[in-house]
């Protein structure tokens, strides 16, 4: 179960942590929690700020694909998939693969790339529609730590039912109290943040056997 950033080419994102504190209200929190359109293409104060396609995942996804060894018609699911960006790189660099992508917000995935729409479905982590060991990869990128804790729990046994091959994560953390401190003025819609020795602990309950990583707020 090793912990690794396979996002470490992913780009650096500059956060303003205090304007961040300021400008959180409970309404920008609950608006942000709906996931619709206010959250992905809404004012940068309630999420993305608009989510728009930009390629930075394809060096990813070529990573994941190097690091895992996959082959070239492997399955994959991507759960929180969003507009399904990551997918569509997956696809176009192995056309051959199997994708499926779930993701709770209606409008994303009614906004979503054409590419890959008609393999994304709305659906919750802790339900996944699927059956048993049917995937080579099971991604989740900050995601399922929007569930409290113990509907994050399911989505972990979800995720090992799933999977046949290989998983990867990355949930909210922190390592030291400046960054816990950031990732609470940051967050809009995490239900359940810890230490990084708290995870660990954690995904050894609940027999989670994958890989991971954390978003900080360094």
């Amino acid at each position: 179960m090793p912990e690794i950033n396979l996002l470490d080419t992913h780009p650096k994102v500059s956060r303003d942590y205090d304007q961040r504190l300021k400008e959180k209200t409970p309404e920008i929190i609950r608006m942000a929690k709906r996931f619709d359109k206010e959250f992905f293409d809404g004012d940068r104060k309630s999420g993305y700020g608009g989510y728009k396609y930009d390629g930075r995942w394809k060096s990813v996804v070529r990573r994941m694909k190097d690091y895992y060894k996959l082959p070239y018609n492997a399955s994959i699911l991507d759960i929180g998939c969003a507009k399904g960006f990551m997918l569509h790189d997956f696809k176009a660099l192995m056309p051959d693969c199997v994708i499926a992508g779930i993701d709770v917000s209606r409008y994303a995935i009614d906004n979503a790339m054409p590419s890959v729409r008609d393999f994304l479905k709305v659906a919750s982590a802790e339900k996944l529609p699927y059956s048993d060991k049917s995937f080579d990869l099971v991604i989740s990128i900050n995601s399922i730590h929007n569930l409290p804790v113990g509907g994050l729990k399911e989505a972990l046994r979800e995720i090992q039912r799933v999977c046949r091959g290989h998983s990867y994560i990355t949930v909210d953390a922190w390592r030291n109290e400046k960054e816990r401190e950031n990732l609470y003025k940051w967050v809009l819609t995490a239900e359940t943040m810890m230490h990084v020795d708290d995870w660990k602990i954690l995904f050894n309950e609940v027999g989670y056997s994958g890989d991971y990583w954390w978003f900080i707020a360094d």
